[in-house]
């Protein structure tokens, strides 16, 4: 009589070990564990042929249904828990499956692209999108690109921006979309435009003290106009909002009251309290005045009159009598 396939069944769990076959059979039903029972129960002395026939039917069954590689890191991960535990498995998986880098996605990719390139990107977007794309940069390299689309798409734009509200899931997930697909046709054609003095300067910028002290000289050597570049995005007028009250007044005590109203006519009230706090009450009304009297000033001359305050900062900060930036690893 031919054997059935409960009989195949039967002899493979009975070729496993107690433990392994305890847990194939957890996963059977009522009426499977049933009749497998009753034939292994009854199947009585079992030939090495009839092995050979349970296993073979058993290669040509697998072979025919094929096994599927979805999942298959997954299912290993659990299999080696279960055998070794976590820590053992976790080392393990990560010399022989080791995770692929997680992929940049493109809304990522869009902080670090220069303006010029991620206009052509959105020009033709809806500005729902566009304006979904600019609240999520900063505000200069938003200003750009919003300058840099049609005309038409101005308002529309900025008013969306200024409505937006909530952003849905699903919105992100179109512009992610859209965005990808752009990028990868464009990427072919030419060069993504990505970093800039801006970047390298708020790299140093946040970098430790020590950092830009060997950076920029040697910066300076390679390339002079680059040095002069980077100086000019890593010190800004609002860098000196961080000097405390003593500092202040130590670089207030070297610059000419002329100077000082220029500078100051540039920037908003509350912003001009850092330079205040760091006089004498007197001193203090008496520099409003003269601010609220001067009317108004060009723009080129503000800017000349706060690069020259940043140059008198920097020759402090040079002799040690100030710091600028990050000076935390400069004292124990």
């Amino acid at each position: 009589m031919p054997a059935s396939g409960a009989d195949h069944a039967a002899v493979l769990v009975m070729l496993l070990g107690e433990e392994e076959a305890a847990g194939l059979l957890g996963q059977l039903t009522q009426a499977e564990l049933s009749i497998l029972g009753e034939r292994m129960c009854t199947i009585g002395d079992v030939s090495p042929d009839a092995i050979t026939g349970a296993v073979t039917t058993f290669a040509r069954s697998a072979a025919q249904g094929g096994i599927t590689s979805h999942g298959r890191v997954d299912s290993v991960r659990r299999i080696m828990t279960s055998a070794v535990g976590q820590v053992k498995a976790d080392n393990l998986m990560r010399r022989v499956a080791p995770e692929e880098p997680a992929k940049t996605s493109a809304l990522d990719l869009a902080h670090w692209l220069e303006a010029d390139v991620l206009i052509p990107l959105v020009e033709d977007e809806h500005p729902q999108a566009i304006a979904v794309l600019l609240v999520q940069l900063d505000p200069v390299k938003a200003a750009a690109v919003l300058a840099g689309l049609p005309d038409h798409l101005h308002a529309p734009v900025v008013h969306r921006v200024a409505r937006l509200g909530p952003i849905s899931p699903q919105a992100l997930t179109i512009l992610e979309e859209s965005l990808t697909a752009k990028i990868s046709r464009a990427h072919g054609a030419a060069p993504l435009k990505m970093g800039g003095v801006r970047e390298a300067a708020s790299i140093i910028n946040n970098a430790a003290r020590t950092v830009e002290r060997r950076v920029m000289p040697a910066i300076g050597k390679i390339d002079k106009l680059l040095a002069r570049e980077l100086e000019n995005e890593m010190f800004k007028f609002d860098h000196l909002f961080e000097l405390d009250q003593q500092m202040m007044g130590q670089l207030l005590r070297e610059v000419e009251s002329e100077l000082l109203i220029d500078a100051l006519k540039g920037i908003e009230e509350n912003e001009r309290e850092y330079f205040f706090r760091a006089m004498s009450s007197r001193a203090a009304d008496g520099l409003r005045d003269e601010i609220e009297a001067r009317g108004r000033v060009k723009r080129t001359d503000v800017d000349a009159a706060q690069k020259q305050i940043l140059i008198t900062a920097r020759r402090l900060a040079e002799d040690g009598t100030i710091v600028l930036g990050k000076g935390d690893d400069d004292y124990v």
